[in-house]
C-alpha cells in the first residue's frame, strides 16, 4: 500500500497541533508552583541581591 497524502486541512491540523503543544509546553513554567519554582541560588536571586546591596 502506498503512502496517503494528507488533505490539506490535515496537513494544517498536524502543524497547528504541534505548535499548540510546544506552546502549552512553553507556558507550563510561567505559572506559580510548577515545577520550575526559581532556585534559591539562580542568577536572578543573585543579581537581586547585589543590587539591593547597592541602593543601600
Amino acid at each position: 500500500m502506498g503512502v496517503t497524502r494528507l488533505k490539506r486541512k490535515d496537513r494544517r491540523n498536524k502543524t497547528f497541533s504541534r505548535l499548540e503543544v510546544q506552546f502549552l509546553k512553553l507556558a507550563t513554567n510561567i505559572e506559580l508552583g510548577s515545577r520550575s519554582t526559581e532556585k534559591k541560588g539562580n542568577q536572578i536571586a543573585k543579581n537581586n541581591e547585589v543590587l539591593a546591596g547597592l541602593s543601600k
